[in-house]
């Protein structure tokens, strides 16, 4: 048993990055499509409108949790925090704008299921916000 651990351990110190990335990246996805589901259901809201809060929320959470767990910033200083955060919120919001047309042409155009149309939607936004993330947010600095 002790092996098993040793070795899963291992994995996980070893692809740390990653994992914690899908972890809280599913934690946000899910999130996500329950913010949309309680606007667009329960408040009746459009599905654009019930898109646009439920990304701003989710937003707030995958910034902490990217800084925190998932890429460590080391930043401390009030001016690399806010150049950090601004930098994650424009990423986060070319993203989100991507988000936003892919839905209008798969529900407003091609009358797709709104919650297929949505989850293929945060598939795509997971994972060119990683690269955002990985690539230029939270790139070490030399």
């Amino acid at each position: 048993m002790k092996k098993l651990w040793d070795f899963g351990w291992g994995m996980y110190k070893k692809y740390e990055e990653g994992i914690n990335y899908l972890i809280f990246g599913f934690l946000a996805f899910a999130l996500n499509l329950v913010l949309y589901y309680l606007f667009f259901e329960v408040l009746s809201l459009h599905y654009l409108v019930a898109t646009g809060l439920s990304w701003a929320l989710t937003v707030v959470f995958a910034y902490w949790t990217n800084r925190t767990f998932v890429f460590k910033s080391k930043n401390q200083d009030m001016k690399a925090l806010f150049e950090e955060f601004v930098s994650f919120f424009g990423a986060r919001v070319a993203t989100e704008l991507l988000e936003m047309a892919l839905m209008f042409l798969m529900v407003g155009c091609a009358n797709l299921d709104e919650y297929i149309s949505k989850f293929v939607c945060q598939v795509i936004v997971i994972v060119a916000n990683y690269f955002l993330s990985k690539l230029w947010i939270f790139k070490e600095k030399k």
